[in-house]
């Protein structure tokens, strides 16, 4: 994970390597493809971010996300999953990104309640289900057996917090979070946040 700078976009936060799709990432042979132009993109940010060639086509997509209206900036954002080449070195530029750590899911989590690191919703639940696999062949075989899920964020209040709504969550659709029924939230908490993911 990285540290980005605090002069940018999500400035602090500790994120996977990534960044926008330029013109250059469209493949030509197959245009159009927006799954693999944001593969492309992904492979060369992790270059220019971290350092590290990874193959596109080696790419596991894992999830899709799109934040709330009210955000001031809207990206939408693919996360994939890929196996770093065996012994490659993380290089980060010292202006773009500041710092970088290998850290296990469930670290990452535990780390951003004790307050130590920051991270955006997306990412900690990201980390939260990778956190359910025991290494990285089961993370790429969860990614690998289903299409890659589709959160588009709704943000509500919940006796006096934020919490992050998505499909299937009883408040979802009219932004009451405090009806019974089943959830699909990250309620933001201030001793720690909590995944909540039921069915009906």
């Amino acid at each position: 994970m990285l540290r980005r700078s605090s002069a940018l976009a999500f400035g602090g936060m500790w994120v996977f390597p990534g960044g926008r799709v330029d013109p250059g990432d469209e493949d030509p042979a197959r245009p159009g493809d927006s799954v693999r132009t944001a593969r492309r993109a992904a492979a060369r940010e992790a270059v220019e971010e971290a350092g590290v060639a990874v193959d596109p086509d080696g790419m596991v997509a894992f999830s899709h996300w799109v934040p709330p209206p009210q955000a001031p900036r809207r990206f939408a954002t693919w996360f994939f999953l890929a196996a770093c080449p065996e012994g490659a070195d993380v290089v980060v530029d010292g202006g773009e990104i500041h710092e970088h750590r290998w850290l296990r899911p469930g670290d990452a989590i535990r780390r951003r309640d004790a307050g130590e690191i920051e991270l955006a919703p997306p990412t900690w639940v990201t980390l939260w289900r990778l956190a359910q696999a025991q290494d990285r062949a089961g993370a790429m075989a969860l990614a690998s057996a289903a299409e890659p899920e589709r959160f588009e964020t709704r943000v509500a209040m919940f006796e006096g917090h934020p919490v992050a709504l998505w499909h299937g969550d009883v408040g979802y659709e009219d932004g009451d979070p405090s009806r019974p029924g089943t959830r699909h939230r990250l309620s933001m908490l201030d001793g720690g946040w909590r995944y909540e993911r039921t069915t009906g």
